[in-house]
């Protein structure tokens, strides 16, 4: 047949040339989504042409001629036609592609050229449903043919697929935050439990460095005993001033009116303690602290402010255990106030100045443990002449050997007591011994006492003593102080015309108490007796002959040693 191509293989179908079809017929225009292409021949008209779909095999023709229209065969001409005709490639022939083909299977733009601008992005749409708009104009047997090759046209996802980063990538769009290595972006979560996982770590390592660094420096710290002087907290300086009631203000105002003794005798020497008593250098201090001088010795004493000065013996009494001295030629002296031993009570707070084992101005404080003590001290001689009886007051106040002749002072820096005895844990009592020390059981002889014979000491340099006129059986084992049968010399045990014949006492009689109070024994006779001036009268109850009787007596007075 003139005009036509050698015989393909296939089915065929009519192409009409593009310029007959008139404005229906406009390529493009006539049935959208039918794709038109460049079709030539070298013997007849070349330009786009419309390509009719097939119809299936043995079915009547349906294009635009209708039913019942003539396929060509031969020759290309059939009834019913003026114009020339060609002969189609099979629809399911392709133009070659002008240039390679695309990996990221992007769609076709045409004919781009090499310096053209890139074509806009198209995005995906929706596919039109079956059987409506443009689609249902071309029956799905034409469309196949035309369309062999897979569209970009993008399918439906399944809500159950896994997400494709790829599948709308956009090569020319801007990078998204975060991804430009394409990875995932982290949730919330993950982020946050990367900051926590870092901060942990970050946490570990700095405290194993910190005990790294810590053992290291305290090493090198114990090595050198630190890096710089060590240098402890202090409180600041106070005022050296205290209240007057206070123990430290006590003992700053008595400590300037005592004094350090120290007797050297001919044989043996001593310490103890006394006190001014006026500013004409008389000191108050125990017989057996001076004894030790004899009519011979020396006595030195020392005052508190480290000045010291010669004494000599004004007079001393044993039964009192008390001995006045005094110094001359010294100016300054600080008399020191007496109290009232009668108005002390047990309980009260008290201080004791002294000095033990020689240790001058030594300050101890305590209270009253009890009043009225009936002590005994001395008896070293073993004739009972130096034997003292005192109706002492006892105090928890430390006192030790030195202390003897010191003075006992109240709240008020008044001496209440002259300290002489304490009870040791060796032997019953130690003044002066050095071998024991206190226990807690102090004795002092009451100042009421003391200024009595302090003052007789002072005016005639001897003591007198209240007596009853009567001898005592000392080994009476029984309770109360038994008048004696006889005497060591002969005599009789009352004295004829003394104050206990006058009071009505009798040989063998028991005196159980004085003015009320009980007594146990002869020495508790002798130290109430004394604890009264001669002409005092006293009130005594006795036994005899199984019955008690009361008596009244007054004092007679008998000079001291």
């Amino acid at each position: 047949m003139p005009g036509a191509r050698e015989a393909d293989t296939g089915d065929y179908e009519l192409a009409r040339p593009a310029a007959n079809t008139g404005p229906a017929r406009e390529a493009g225009s006539a049935h959208p989504g039918v794709g038109l292409g460049p079709v030539s021949d070298s013997d007849g008209p070349s330009g786009a042409v419309e390509v009719v779909p097939e119809q299936a095999s043995g079915a009547a023709p349906t294009g635009p001629h209708g039913p019942g229209a003539p396929s060509l065969t031969g020759d290309g001409t059939g009834p019913g036609d003026d114009g020339d005709y060609e002969l189609a490639r099979p629809a399911v022939a392709r133009p070659e592609p002008l240039h390679a083909s695309d990996p990221y299977s992007t769609p076709p733009y045409g004919h781009p050229g090499p310096w053209a601008p890139a074509p806009p992005v198209q995005h995906p749409t929706t596919p039109h449903a079956e059987g409506s708009g443009l689609s249902a104009a071309i029956p799905a047997q034409a469309r196949a043919p035309l369309d062999p090759a897979p569209q970009d046209v993008p399918l439906p996802i399944p809500e159950d697929a896994a997400p494709d980063p790829w599948r709308n990538y956009d090569p020319w769009a801007a990078p998204a935050p975060l991804q430009q290595n394409g990875g995932a972006v982290p949730t919330v979560t993950q982020r946050r439990g990367r900051t926590r996982k870092t901060l942990v770590f970050a946490a570990v390592v700095l405290a194993l460095l910190s005990g790294g660094v810590g053992g290291v420096v305290g090493a090198y710290l114990q090595r050198n005993e630190g890096m710089t002087r060590v240098e402890l907290p202090q409180a600041a300086k106070e005022a050296p001033g205290r209240s007057p009631d206070s123990v430290a203000g006590i003992a700053a105002r008595a400590l300037p009116g005592v004094v350090t003794l120290h007797v050297r005798g001919s044989e043996e020497e001593g310490t103890g303690t006394g006190f001014v008593l006026d500013g004409r250098g008389h000191i108050l201090t125990n017989n057996h602290v001076i004894e030790p001088a004899g009519d011979s010795g020396e006595i030195s004493v020392t005052f508190s402010g480290g000045e010291t000065a010669k004494a000599k013996i004004v007079g001393h009494d044993s039964g009192y255990d008390l001995a006045v001295v005094k110094v001359s030629g010294v100016s300054g002296l600080a008399p020191m106030p007496l109290g009232n031993s009668d108005s002390v009570q047990v309980g009260d707070p008290v201080v004791a100045i002294g000095a033990p084992f020689d240790l001058a101005n030594t300050v101890t404080s305590g209270i009253i443990s009890a009043k009225e003590r009936p002590i005994t001290a001395g008896g070293e001689k073993g004739d009972g002449s130096d034997v003292s009886y005192v109706d002492a007051l006892q105090t928890d106040a430390p006192i030790n050997p030195g202390n003897s002749g010191g003075p006992l002072l109240d709240s008020r820096a008044r001496v209440i007591g002259i300290n002489s005895a304490i009870r040791s844990a060796d032997n019953g009592s130690d003044l002066e011994s050095g071998q024991a020390g206190s226990i807690g059981l102090g004795f002092a002889i009451p100042v009421n006492q003391a200024r009595r014979v302090a003052e007789e000491l002072i005016n005639t340099g001897r003591a007198t003593h209240p007596v009853i006129g009567v001898t005592l059986d000392m080994n009476y084992s029984g309770d109360g102080a038994r008048v004696g049968t006889k005497t060591a010399d002969g005599g009789p045990p009352v004295s004829s015309g003394g104050p206990g014949a006058e009071a009505g006492i009798k040989a063998g009689d028991v005196i159980t108490e004085v003015d009320g109070t009980r007594v146990h024994s002869g020495e508790e006779l002798i130290v109430k007796t004394r604890a009264h001036r001669p002409g005092d009268r006293l009130r005594l109850t006795v036994h005899r002959g199984g019955a008690d009787r009361t008596l009244t007596l007054v004092l007679g007075s008998a000079d001291g040693d």
